[in-house]
Formats: structure tokens, C-alpha cells, sequence
């Protein structure tokens, strides 16, 4: 992985910077270090999310009250772990409710479960097959809880 360092003088203090790939980190030598494992860690992880194959049928209707518990049902229905990048955008979709006048309705109620299943599918095909790893080491970088929503279920391939 290509590495490039600077030290700049800004304000009479002297700052550290490692850039590794399009990732640029501001501290210490060892974020140089941390960068590249980042990177790597990404690669390899979109590696292994592009090898899992996206369910061809649905397996039942699903009840939910929310996206985030519609993902933890396709992922034990399905025993498959979804994007990191689809974890996210469900968590978000959950927060997008807070303070609608359906914000306690359930979800299932809004929208069709086979329509929201579909949907999930749909997005995490975009980013099993789409995303870049380098994008990926980007966020984690800005996350440091990033693992929380990088799921430990591993199919047999």
C-alpha cells in the first residue's frame, strides 16, 4: 500500500501526517500503521461480502416494527450477515421515524413486509457488489464503533 508522510508547521505546532491509499490520518507515526490494517481489514471484508450469494426467493413473509429488527430477522431466517454499509442505512431509517406521526405505528403496518424484505435485498446487493473497500476504511476511520454494525454470522460458502 502506497504511504506518503508530512510534517507541517501550523501555528508553531508541528502535525504528523500519514496519507495511505485516499486516507489521510492527522496524529502519531503509528496511525501509518493503523491506516494500512484499516485498509486491509476493508479489502478484506468487501472480499468476502462479494462472495455471498443474495438470496434468489424470500424465504416467508416477515412481521416487523422496525428496520433494524427486519434486518436481524433476514439475517437469522437466512443465516447470512448483511453489509455494514446496509446496517447503517436500516439504523438510520429507524431514527428517520423519530418524531413522525407514525413514529409508534408498526412498520409492517406502512409498508408491505415482502415489498421492505425486497428492498433490503436490493440494497445489499449495491453494496456487496458495488462498494469500494477504500470507501469502507473511510468510514471506520470516522467510527470507532464501526464493529458494532459489521455482523459475526459466517455462511458456508
Amino acid at each position: 500500500m502506497y504511504s506518503n508522510e508530512s510534517i507541517v508547521l501550523f501555528y508553531g505546532t508541528l502535525l504528523h501526517f500519514c496519507t495511505v491509499g485516499q486516507i489521510t490520518f492527522e496524529s502519531h507515526a503509528d496511525s501509518c500503521l493503523y491506516a494500512d490494517v484499516l485498509i486491509r481489514q476493508a479489502a478484506m471484508y468487501q472480499d468476502y461480502m462479494e462472495q455471498i450469494p443474495i438470496p434468489s426467493s424470500q424465504g416467508s413473509v416477515i412481521p416487523f416494527t422496525s428496520w433494524m429488527g427486519l434486518g436481524q430477522s433476514i439475517k437469522k431466517l437466512y443465516g447470512q450477515p448483511l453489509h455494514y454499509l446496509t446496517n447503517i442505512i436500516l439504523k438510520q431509517w429507524d431514527q428517520m421515524r423519530i418524531g413522525s406521526e407514525d413514529e409508534y405505528r408498526r412498520l409492517d403496518d406502512i409498508i408491505h413486509p415482502c415489498k421492505a424484505e425486497a428492498t433490503i435485498w436490493l440494497m445489499e446487493q449495491v453494496h456487496r457488489q458495488a462498494s469500494s473497500h477504500l470507501h469502507l476504511a473511510n468510514l471506520w476511520k470516522k467510527d470507532p464503533m464501526h464493529n458494532g454494525f459489521v455482523d459475526s454470522i459466517f455462511p458456508t460458502l
